[in-house]
């Protein structure tokens, strides 16, 4: 398996700006800095939709605050599930135990 690669914000930035000069093609580029050409495009247009908020963290776009609130829900019932599993192997193990 290969080992995924991130990138920094700077670095996207200035591969972005390079494109925009529109000195070189984009595949020239993208080969110049060992990437994709679509990846190049792709950064351009995140620049485009977020701005400054583009690349946060690990280079992933903004979530939504309706994208937040559903993980939180998310995390939240799988927290709940994992409570029931858990009474429920307990349950079974009493239960096996008065059938012996």
């Amino acid at each position: 398996m290969v080992k995924r690669t991130y990138f920094t914000k700077e670095f996207k930035l200035e591969a972005v700006r390079l494109l925009d000069a529109g000195e070189k093609p984009a595949s020239d580029i993208a080969r110049e800095l060992g990437i994709r050409r679509n990846l190049l495009y792709k950064w351009k247009e995140q620049i485009e939709q977020y701005g400054e908020n583009a690349f946060p963290g690990k280079g992933r776009p903004p979530s939504s605050d309706k994208q937040i609130e559903e993980i939180k829900r998310l995390k939240q019932e799988l927290k709940k599930s994992k409570e029931e599993v858990e009474i429920l192997k307990k349950a079974a193990a009493f239960f096996a135990k008065e059938m012996k």
